[in-house]
């Protein structure tokens, strides 16, 4: 019973359970009106055709004399059928006529009466006839003073109707055995993906987050549900492992820094050092402080982006524009490095983003490209930036011909505190690319790191609109 009641709360049997409810009631209530039509045009069948021959033996009578009448109505009472003809004098004496007596009202006044009867005697052709009935008559007087009495046996009709009425309740049963053997298949199909939903989401919430939800091959709403699922599960597996590998990074890559902070301010404290030792370790203090401040406000400004919360909200923006300051600034710097900095942008270029994410990610782009620029004899040094918009989309490229980097590591460089340089003798802290494939998921687009034969071509590929 507890099963049942638990079953009884939820939204699918309470659905599934309505849903045959106005099933069963829409088609009690057809099946109603269907056997109620058929006994109507049963009904008015019969009083057509007792009209019918009523005139037609009225009119013998006044046109040919009540012989003819006459003639006619016990030819008609020697038929087999449902029939009832009666031919009387004015007294109520019958002539002739197939039952054997009828009340003294429907012989008194015209009209149409109903009533039991009793068959004189079986007919030729008519001893399947039951002795008694119930009929349907209709009385009018003749031209010449007879009183002639149609109708018809409503027995055979009844019984018609009482097997339509029979049919109608094996039909109402039907419908409600049917509906709860549909209505429960449903519901248990249902619940039955639903529970596998629930078991996979207690799977995950104890600790088992490669857990996915089952995906069949119905292609139905509850698929496109866990497939919503699984990618959401996907990404978050992804940023739960992003956080673990950003501590681990964290801790192993601040350890130095932090270290050589301490030993300097050690080494400054200690007796015997010159006020120039220690101005020495004071500035050397700040510039360790500072990286680790930028840092820091690096992974805060990817965490943000990856969020979806950035400094600033989104907003059209002049792209064009963006990319040029942010060229012509890096152009004296490069010059300085014995490179050139070359603009290809695309002049009106809009779209929906944050000026500050990505002004910050195309100068990510174009120091990594300044930074790990290997000069070398007889080589001109060029750093392409450009801004493309066609089919919908909008493309930043940041080009250099410098070393490169391996196929095999263009994914991995996206990962935060990943550093090609083994011996890290550049300053940096492998975040730079990890904030820009940030800034590119949070306006709906993707980056990405191409050969550029010789050097790197870095794509930032977003939607125009």
């Amino acid at each position: 019973m507890l099963r049942l009641a638990d079953l009884w709360r939820t939204t699918t049997v309470r659905l599934t359970a309505l849903f045959m409810v106005v099933f069963v009631v829409f088609a009690v209530l057809l099946l109603a009106l269907i056997s109620w039509q058929t006994s109507v045009q049963l009904q008015r069948q019969q009083t057509d055709a007792i009209d019918r021959e009523a005139r037609q033996l009225t009119r013998l009578d006044a046109n040919t004399g009540f012989r003819a009448a006459v003639e006619a109505v016990g030819r008609l009472s020697r038929q087999p059928g449902p029939g009832i003809y009666y031919l009387a004098l004015p007294t109520g004496e019958m002539i002739v006529g197939n039952v054997s007596d009828l009340p003294a009202e429907v012989l008194a006044e015209p009209g149409t009466y109903s009533f039991d009867y009793e068959r004189p005697q079986p007919l030729d052709g008519d001893e399947g006839q039951p002795p008694r009935g119930n009929a349907v008559v209709r009385s009018v007087v003749l031209d010449s003073g007879l009183i002639l009495v149609v109708g018809r046996d409503v027995v055979e009709r009844r019984g018609f109707t009482a097997i339509v009425m029979q049919w109608f309740a094996i039909g109402v049963g039907g419908i409600l055995l049917f509906s709860m053997i549909a209505g429960g298949v449903t519901a248990v199909r249902v619940l039955r993906r639903v529970d596998t939903i629930a078991s996979t989401s207690r799977k995950i919430m104890s600790g088992n987050l490669s857990e996915r939800v089952p995906v069949t091959r119905r292609d139905d709403e509850f698929d496109a549900l866990a497939t919503n699922l699984n990618q959401m599960l996907d990404r978050i597996e992804q940023l739960m492992q992003g956080m673990k590998e950003v501590t681990d990074n964290v801790a192993h890559d601040l350890k130095t820094p932090l270290t050589r902070l301490r030993n300097k301010a050690e080494s400054a404290l200690r007796d015997g050092q010159g006020e120039q030792a220690r101005r020495e370790a004071l500035e050397t203090t700040l510039e360790e402080s500072d990286k680790l401040i930028k840092t820091f406000n690096a992974l805060l400004m990817i965490a943000r982006a990856e969020a979806g919360t950035p400094s600033g909200a989104l907003s059209e923006i002049d792209l064009s524009a963006v990319v040029a300051d942010v060229a012509e600034l890096y152009g004296p710097l490069a010059e300085d490095e014995g490179l050139s900095l070359v603009t290809d942008i695309a002049p009106g270029v809009r779209l929906s983003g944050n000026r500050e994410l990505l002004g910050q990610a195309l100068v990510n782009l174009i120091e990594n490209a300044l930074k790990y620029y290997e000069p070398a004899e007889g080589k001109v040094g060029r750093i392409t930036v450009s801004v493309r918009s066609a089919a919908g989309r909008v493309r930043i490229e940041v080009a250099d011909n410098g070393p490169g980097i391996p196929e095999a590591d263009r994914t991995r460089v996206l990962e935060r505190f990943v550093r090609l340089e083994k011996s890290r003798t550049e300053p940096g802290s492998g975040l730079g690319l990890s904030l820009v494939a940030a800034v590119a998921r949070l306006h709906r687009g993707e980056f990405r790191i191409e050969d550029n034969a010789p050097g790197v071509r870095a794509v930032i590929d977003l939607p125009a609109a």
